[in-house]
């Protein structure tokens, strides 16, 4: 058996079988951060949504069916992130003020760093500006590089949905982009 062979045969057997709690977290953990900041578009609500992902697979991972685990991850990831944006339209917060002598802020790990450092701070902020629909769309597409279709069954909307929302969404980003220059 080639090495060729071999290789194709782990993946295979690899996505057959359920991966644990730990794994997820550890291989998967940048990509979910990945997603969790450009939806979000700071590194504390990133974080936030990264912690409330890992404990939702770790309940869902005994339902989880082995397949496009990244695709399974994304509609955590996502879901999330709706049901967190749904919940600060119901009852929105008043941040305190910051006082610098006593809120220090902390350096971002490397692999913050890296996993921000993909978009300028122009980008990111059109990103933000977006609506969530229409960002929801667009990091799943161009960010975690999802099919259409995956992102159709992770929103539960048509493709032709997504195929608009993304278009949509990427007119509104060359416009911001176009008057930010």
């Amino acid at each position: 058996m080639t090495s060729g062979k071999r290789r194709a045969g782990n993946r295979r057997r690899s996505r057959d079988v359920v991966p644990t709690w730990e794994e997820i977290a550890r291989d998967e953990g940048d990509f979910i951060y990945t997603v969790a900041y450009r939806l979000t578009g700071n590194r504390e609500d990133a974080q936030d949504l990264v912690q409330e992902v890992l404990v939702r697979v770790q309940r869902g991972l005994r339902t989880y069916e082995p397949g496009s685990l990244r695709g399974w991850l994304g509609r955590i990831t996502t879901n999330a992130f709706l049901d967190d944006a749904r919940r600060r339209q119901r009852r929105p917060q008043v941040a305190l003020p910051e006082d610098p002598d006593l809120v220090l802020p902390a350096s971002p790990s490397a692999a913050e760093a890296a996993a921000a450092a993909g978009l300028s701070d122009e980008v990111q902020a059109a990103l933000a500006a977006l609506p969530d629909d229409f960002r929801v769309a667009v990091v799943l597409s161009d960010v975690a590089g999802l099919p259409y279709g995956d992102i159709a069954t992770q929103l539960d909307i048509p493709v032709g949905t997504v195929r608009s929302r993304i278009h949509r969404g990427r007119l509104a980003l060359r416009e911001a982009l176009g008057s930010a220059t």
